[in-house]
């Protein structure tokens, strides 16, 4: 009998920690199909810069905020880590050893060219995929790395803004001011204008640096252009510089015609430049009345939230984190995110669909030209 209940004992403590394995597996499983998937977001919202990177911030927010609505990812849902690089190189960099310390899937962000290439070489050493609405600097192109963009090149803008200037015949002799601030597209932005603009017989007669942490003068600066005796005046800076720029050169000269890079192109233009910017010229690199029905869904929510408008830093950025999303949905065990999203390749956008390269660079022939007229832009082109 001794015998008998010795090995039945046994046996129902065999079962006891079997089952109690499976519990303990069953629980564990359960807490990581729970476990946040992270995102980071990396741009600069404060600062000369920040109407990009807030833009850029709240879409990323509401597109993962509708994403967790419908049950996240596989049941798990998405956490958004916000990171400001205050348009610092260092910052920057400090943000993305943080969110990969932090284990993120993926980051959304740089908003500047500049702080794209700061980051790139964290970004290619942790081989976390990083997709950027707004950073088109040509230097990051054609590299088979982990950087991604939902824009295209500072070539399709710059050289867009060229033919139409050389074709109306307003302006032929161009004095040119850009910020130092963020080189990598200041620089690579003249270089595509100039290529198209003195092709077809127009010439740049003065090309101006500028540094506002240096306590430069935008009126000296605007002097300086002036004193060139061009027939028009290009300004490559965020909106708030080219704002400041257009009411400078307006007591100086009232007439002269003004342009603008797409950089400059935001709602912030409107609002800080008052009278000083109608009649200027813009490129643009989306539509803003665009009918496309997820666009309008989106803008009006975007409105409904924040009582502005998206601009092309909140539509871009709503784009990039899509591209985060979709391929997380899709991704396979024996896939990383960057496989995945190149072998997905094209995807839906707001304002229609856009497909990657095998260097994960876009091409979009979206890009217009807008006249300020009564604060606000209209396309005339």
């Amino acid at each position: 009998m001794r015998t008998v209940l010795s090995n039945t004992h046994r046996y129902c403590r065999y079962r006891f920690w079997i089952c109690l394995g499976i519990l303990i597996g069953i629980a564990l499983t359960a807490c990581s199909s729970k476990e946040p998937i992270r995102i980071g977001f990396v741009g600069g919202t404060s600062g000369r810069v920040a109407d990009l990177g807030i833009s850029g911030r709240d879409a990323v927010q509401l597109a993962i905020e509708a994403c967790n609505r419908v049950g996240g990812i596989d049941g798990r849902p998405v956490q958004l880590i916000i990171k400001n690089d205050e348009q610092n190189p260092d910052l920057a960099r400090q943000a993305v050893k943080d969110l990969v310390g932090q284990e993120v899937a993926a980051i959304v962000g740089p908003m500047t060219s500049d702080m794209a290439m700061a980051v790139a070489p964290l970004l290619n050493e942790a081989r976390i995929i990083t997709v950027s609405p707004t950073a088109t600097t040509q230097k990051l192109s054609g590299l088979d790395d982990y950087f991604l963009r939902v824009s295209s090149t500072t070539r399709e803008y710059a050289g867009k803004s060229a033919r139409y200037h050389v074709n109306s015949g307003t302006m032929r002799r161009i004095a040119a001011t850009y910020t130092l601030s963020n080189r990598s597209f200041c620089e690579n932005w003249l270089e595509n204008f100039a290529a198209v603009f003195n092709e077809n017989g127009g010439e740049i007669i003065t090309t101006i640096g500028f540094a506002t942490d240096k306590g430069g003068s935008f009126l000296n600066v605007a002097r300086e252009l002036l004193a060139a005796g061009p027939d028009g005046i290009l300004i490559v800076a965020n909106s708030m510089d080219s704002a400041l720029f257009c009411q400078q050169i307006r007591k100086l000269d009232a007439a002269i015609p003004i342009t603008l890079a797409d950089w400059g192109a935001t709602e912030r233009l409107l609002e800080l430049g008052g009278n000083a910017v109608e009649g200027v010229t813009v490129v643009q690199t989306f539509d803003r009345d665009s009918p496309a029905p997820r666009y309008q869904e989106f803008r009006k929510a975007y409105f409904e939230r924040y009582q502005r408008e998206p601009g092309f830093p909140g539509v871009y950025s709503h784009d990039a984190v899509q591209v985060v999303l979709t391929a997380l949905r899709s991704q396979k065990k024996s896939q990383n995110l960057k496989e995945t999203i190149l072998k997905i390749k094209t995807f839906e956008g707001l304002q229609g669909a856009f497909s990657f390269d095998e260097f994960g660079d876009v091409k979009r022939g979206n890009a217009s030209i807008s006249i300020v007229r009564n604060r606000k832009f209209v396309v005339i082109d």
